[in-house]
């Protein structure tokens, strides 16, 4: 075939290919949506996860279902996101950990930037400073005296090798000039009832799991990690009050697509993720799960990429610095 008519058929398809996915965007959606988790059921993320999937379904008029794809520290979920095709019926949810640490410390066949469209942001949690209720120190300032005063003798409970409570451990110590044992745990309970019964000195994790155990005075918190005082526990002060400002780490949850979602179809789960997220319902339930609302202008798929991109800056040198990987 002469080389102009080879040049017509394959633009010929190209554009029949952009009609067929102008079509599908325009039709979007016309059946279930699947919605992979890379987190086990049960627990504040499946919470968040049914919460928000349900609502979903009145702006987009079809069903959210849930798909737990678990292991790898959240990398089997979210590689299943990467190689699914791009028509808007296989969405994921993803986080600090999946879409941020794990492109540092996993050796993954997909790019944690790359292979995905972002969505929205839905939630963000701070990580809060806490410790066993018998640990020296009256104030956050107090403690960090102590740990000086005593290095390596005092112990904080991690989530495990390659976890973002270790790489939020490691950068206090370097922030703060001070030296303590990690020990690493499989799950929050585990960890807390060690520092409940005083076996682990410190704790850095999620204000959810800690919020129960601070209100019963089972352990005794020094600072959230965030910008914001808690309002459920307003007399707590914020790190940067304590004396290091800027030293945020927050939990945050946002949902992404596979790279190459058509545009049309990202605004529309945009969309029903923002009207979700405006319902009554949906954030008195957040609310009770301690999850933070994100403002509008940080729900959109731009506000999402450009949070991280900045976590991807600030937490890749430290971890690579300190040669960390998963277990």
């Amino acid at each position: 075939m002469h080389p102009r008519g080879v040049l017509s058929v394959a633009l010929s398809a190209i554009i029949a290919l952009a009609g067929i996915s102008a079509a599908s965007a325009q039709d979007f959606p016309s059946r279930p949506i699947t919605l992979v988790v890379p987190f086990p059921a049960g627990g504040s993320i499946g919470a968040v996860t049914r919460v928000v999937g349900d609502r979903m379904k009145a702006t987009l008029g079809q069903s959210v279902i849930v798909e737990n794809v678990t292991g790898a520290g959240g990398s089997i979920g979210a590689g299943r996101l990467a190689r699914a095709v791009p028509d808007g019926y296989t969405i994921g949810l993803g986080n600090l950990s999946t879409h941020v640490v794990n492109g540092a410390t996993y050796p993954l066949d997909y790019d944690v930037v790359k292979s995905f469209e972002p969505v929205s942001l839905l939630t963000t949690e701070p990580m809060m400073v806490a410790a066993r209720k018998t640990m020296p120190g009256a104030d956050f300032k107090d403690l960090v005296d102590w740990l000086k005063g005593n290095p390596g003798k005092a112990s904080a409970a991690i989530g495990g090798i390659g976890d973002i409570t270790q790489i939020a451990d490691i950068l206090l110590q370097q922030e703060t000039g001070t030296r303590f044992q990690l020990v690493p745990y499989r799950g929050t309970v585990l960890a807390l009832n060690d520092v409940m019964s005083g076996r682990i000195d410190l704790v850095f994790m999620q204000a959810s799991s800690l919020l129960p155990q601070i209100g019963a005075g089972n352990i005794k918190a020094y600072a959230v990690m965030g910008p914001n005082r808690l309002a459920s526990v307003p007399d707590i002060p914020t790190i940067d009050e304590a004396g290091l400002p800027g030293f945020h780490v927050s939990y945050w949850f946002g949902m992404w697509a596979p790279q190459n979602t058509p545009a049309a179809i990202i605004s529309k789960l945009n969309r029903a993720v923002v009207e979700a997220l405006l319902d009554d319902t949906v954030r008195g339930r957040l609310n009770e799960l301690g999850r933070e609302i994100v403002s509008p202008d940080q729900q959109t798929p731009e506000a999402l990429a450009a949070l991280q991109h900045a976590e991807i800056e600030k937490w890749w040198p430290i971890i690579r610095a300190a040669g960390i990987k998963p277990e």
